[in-house]
């Protein structure tokens, strides 16, 4: 029973799929957690919120990695002395500060591997969040990931290796977006500077639906900012493929941050 409980809560916080769970030990400790507040006579709702905000720190930090042994004793007899309620909140403070988000976390998705754990953690919080997958009306992240959607490249990879770009630079997280296969098959090999503008100036005013179903320019918005693709990319002059990323990187840790205060 225990053990359903806490599934269902980090399930709660976006890792509806054995897919997004990178770190076991994350895992482990954060079940230790839900046990030692259940010990202790916590409220439900505040044991919940404890665990998913544990969880996601740990991931997002690799508190964990190597060999945790040494982190797991710390962290079990700092509960224990001080009491979760003390650090607890701390421990984020000083894990998850202004400067983590604004700058550290930036830079370090500034990565080829779509198993990082901030890659993970952004689709867990796009889940948590309730958005859409890019360019769907309908379909909600949430489906997309438990249907093992296509994980979509927003310049395109043969576009990008035809400007001599290799592996680990047309490969990084912030060029990766879920979406249907159907509109990642539409899009192809096509430049941003091109299906964009058939976005902008032909599907949102009544032209063919190419790329998805959405028609109206408001509402393309919407879904973009959801999937953290700068508004620039409507513009006339799509941005360069390194600031684009740049760009991405820093909307992308801004959502997780949003997403890790409602946990």
């Amino acid at each position: 029973t225990h053990f359903k409980r806490f599934v269902m809560i980090i399930r709660s916080a976006g890792f509806v799929d054995a897919s997004l769970i990178g770190s076991q030990n994350a895992l482990n400790f954060a079940y230790i957690l839900y046990l030692t507040l259940r010990s202790q006579g916590k409220a439900a709702a505040d044991i919940e919120s404890a665990v998913r905000r544990w969880f996601v720190m740990s991931a997002l930090t690799g508190r964990y990695s190597g060999s945790p042994e040494s982190t797991f004793d710390f962290d079990i007899r700092q509960m224990h002395e001080q009491g979760f309620d003390a650090f607890g909140p701390a421990t984020f403070a000083g894990e998850l500060s202004d400067a983590y988000w604004d700058a550290l976390l930036p830079q370090e998705m500034n990565t080829s591997s779509s198993i990082s754990p901030y890659f993970r953690v952004f689709q867990a919080a796009q889940v948590k969040l309730g958005d859409k997958g890019f360019l769907s009306r309908d379909i909600t992240v949430r489906d997309l990931i438990l249907n093992k959607c296509d994980v979509h490249h927003l310049y395109p990879r043969n576009h990008l290796k035809g400007q001599g770009l290799n592996r680990g630079r047309y490969n990084q997280i912030a060029n990766y977006a879920l979406a249907q296969s159907e509109i990642n098959i539409a899009i192809g090999d096509k430049a941003p500077a091109v299906y964009f503008k058939e976005l902008v100036e032909e599907q949102c005013y009544g032209g063919k639906k190419k790329y998805g179903g959405i028609i109206d320019l408001d509402e393309l918005k919407i879904n973009l900012s959801e999937s953290c693709i700068p508004q620039s990319m409507l513009s006339a002059s799509v941005p360069d493929y390194d600031s684009f990323l740049e760009q991405r990187r820093k909307l992308m840790a801004a959502k997780i941050k949003v997403y890790f205060q409602t946990l």
